[in-house]
């Protein structure tokens, strides 16, 4: 596949065809990771480590919990 080099503001860039950022599940935003090996430019996916909720609570301590929290008088049309 062919792709056109364009002026993007101070930078130069390519677009990404719909089709392959959807095979790759590439979002906006995502990270890409790019690298060049002698004529060659590379872009490749960087694997997302997804933690499960009991891993995020391994790092939990009571020093984390939020000092100033109160449960306030309903302001607006909140159904508790």
């Amino acid at each position: 596949m062919e792709a056109k080099v364009q002026r993007w503001g101070n930078s130069l860039g390519i677009r990404i065809p719909s089709a392959i950022l959807k095979s790759l599940n590439i979002k906006p935003n995502d990270m890409l990771n790019i690298k060049q090996e002698e004529d060659k430019i590379i872009v490749s996916v960087i694997k997302k480590n997804k933690i499960s909720l009991s891993d995020r609570f391994k790092e939990y301590n009571d020093k984390n919990l939020a000092k100033d929290f109160t449960w306030d008088e309903n302001i607006g049309r909140e159904i508790w």
